[in-house]
């Protein structure tokens, strides 16, 4: 059974509570079942109209924000012992950490905008940004919205692409890199833009 198969059996059985209790398992590093996958899924359902979009994605939104919640707190609580500790466990291997850390100095908070699209770091940033203290302020703001705009973007593959979807999905999945770094530069530029605009008499 492949990973669309696992998602669409669960979806079967336990419809919305997939998203509400299925996606904080994925942040938790127990991607069961996996992120990308749910919510195209999802969005497909919602595009047949056997799932509401709007619950859709509010259900998909607070199962993330949940996710992100929890595992700030237990980096927060623990610190780096849990690296040292569980790191094996959660996928938490130091050198990942290390290399997030080195990104995370140079980007910020902004970083959080678009790390939930990266695959196999999505599923610690929650513990990272708990263990270096970022303030739970900013969670809200970055790494919520973050969060948000990966649920519209995999729901919106499902939604808009519809019987294509798994053509598109793949597509996606193989050209993360290429699309992170295009969006990443674009990101980059808006805010060089602003900040020149805002040094203007």
């Amino acid at each position: 059974m492949n990973l669309i198969e696992v998602v669409e059996q669960l979806f079967a059985h336990y419809g919305y509570f997939v998203l509400l209790l299925g996606l904080p398992l994925d942040f938790i590093a127990l991607p069961i079942p996996p992120g990308n996958s749910t919510l195209t899924y999802t969005g497909y359902l919602a595009y047949q109209g056997v799932l509401d979009t709007l619950p859709s994605i509010m259900l998909a939104m607070a199962g993330a924000m949940i996710g992100v919640t929890v595992t700030y707190y237990l980096g927060y609580r623990l610190g780096t012992p849990l690296i040292e500790r569980y790191g094996r466990y959660i996928l938490l291997k130091p050198t990942v950490v290390e290399k997030t850390k080195r990104y995370y100095d140079k980007y910020g908070d902004k970083l959080l905008l678009l790390i939930f699209f990266v695959p196999g770091i999505r599923q610690f940033i929650g513990y990272f940004i708990g263990i270096i203290r970022v303030p739970f302020r900013n969670v809200i703001i970055y790494a919520y919205t973050g969060a948000g705009l990966w649920v519209l973007f995999f729901f919106g593959i499902g939604y808009i692409f519809g019987e294509q979807w798994q053509y598109v999905f793949n597509l996606v999945e193989q050209y993360t890199k290429f699309l992170l770094i295009g969006a990443g530069c674009l990101l980059a530029g808006w805010f060089i833009l602003k900040k020149y605009l805002t040094r203007q008499p």
